[in-house]
């Protein structure tokens, strides 16, 4: 078993006078459990100390936005597990997003990003939300011109990819660093994975429950990330705003269909749901017990479950298990103060 919790060092860097520093840099791992299918990381972005340094200078960096108001970690707060607890997040000059805040633990292992999962790879991803005018409202090459005045980056740039500091390293620094994101160390994991429980009889109920024909629930949040990445409509309405899928392939039949989230840490990123417009767990769990609202094209497998008022509160308890405090107290992934 691999262990669980990557720790980034503090500081990378060595000063030898005002202009000149030395650079000590090495590669490191990504490490998980063994029963984790194996993270397929680009050979031209393999984690370093500088470049996950780089990648964090810049996912906090509100130099990013336009306005200089907003970063990457304004809308995704390591305490909320990569959430930031609103509706629909808040961009440039106080301008509402469309969507909840996904979490961003464990990107490594997704098979493609956004909701409608219209980005191929994580190398990529950070370009939606730099440009999106009501997130980060920027122009790539402008973010970068700005960016590139930055010493500190470009030596960094320099010592951890060999080139200029450009969309290029800003990317894949970005990529590198998010990729660290990894979140394995539940009271789940230790009972279900390791033998060593830690899960009461409630919990326990309620873990049996989710994995039961009686509600599906792990036909679509499949182990180990607790999705399958698949799309799916789940009947939050008869009409949604907010085509999902279609918007990527444009076809009516995959309108309202979302890619499934993670519920590991699912206790700390409330609201729920694409939209935001379910408040609590137990909102997520009566949504699902009633049958959704009958979207045309909502999945077959969404329809009411019969569950009790004690099972209802058992599901809730098992998910609750799933939270890693290890994975939200880590200082690597903190911005520097």
């Amino acid at each position: 078993m691999r262990y669980f919790i990557w720790f980034l060092s503090s500081v990378f860097l060595l000063a030898c006078g005002e202009e000149e520093r030395k650079w000590n840099d090495h590669a490191v791992d990504y490490r998980y459990p063994s029963w984790w299918p194996e993270m397929v990381v680009p050979q031209d972005n393999l984690p370093t100390q500088l470049r996950l340094e780089l990648g964090r200078r810049l996912f906090f960096s509100k130099e990013l936005s336009a306005s200089k108001e907003v970063s990457c970690g304004s809308c995704h707060v390591a305490s909320a597990a990569f959430t930031d607890g609103k509706t629909v997040s808040v961009g440039v000059h106080g301008k509402s997003g469309k969507r909840n805040a996904p979490t961003l633990a464990n990107l490594g292992w997704h098979p493609y990003y956004m909701m409608e999962g219209g980005v191929p790879h994580l190398e990529l991803q950070a370009m939606a939300p730099m440009t999106d005018s009501l997130e980060m409202n920027g122009n790539i090459m402008a973010i970068v011109h700005r960016l590139e005045e930055d010493q500190l980056l470009q030596d960094l740039s320099q010592a951890a990819y060999g080139r200029p500091f450009d969309v290029y390293v800003l990317t894949r620094a970005l990529a590198c660093y998010q990729r660290s994101f990894i979140s394995t160390d539940s009271r789940f994991d230790r009972t279900y994975y390791e033998h060593n429980d830690q899960m009461s009889e409630d919990e326990k109920a309620g873990m049996n429950l989710f994995f039961s024909n009686k509600t599906n629930c792990s036909s679509c949040h499949a182990l180990p990330n607790f999705t399958d990445y698949g799309f799916y409509n789940v009947g939050l309405s008869k009409q949604y705003s907010d085509p999902g899928k279609k918007r990527e392939n444009y076809k009516d039949e995959d309108e309202g269909k979302f890619k499934t989230p993670s519920l590991r840490n699912s206790e700390l990123t409330a609201p729920y749901m694409h939209d935001g417009s379910l408040n609590t767990l137990e909102e997520v769990i009566d949504h699902f017990n009633t049958g959704g609202k009958g979207h045309v094209n909502q999945d077959a497998r969404i329809k009411p479950l019969g569950l009790t008022e004690q099972e209802k509160k058992q599901l809730v308890l098992f998910l609750k298990t799933l939270t890693d405090w290890n994975f939200v107290q880590n200082s690597a992934f903190l911005p520097y103060e």
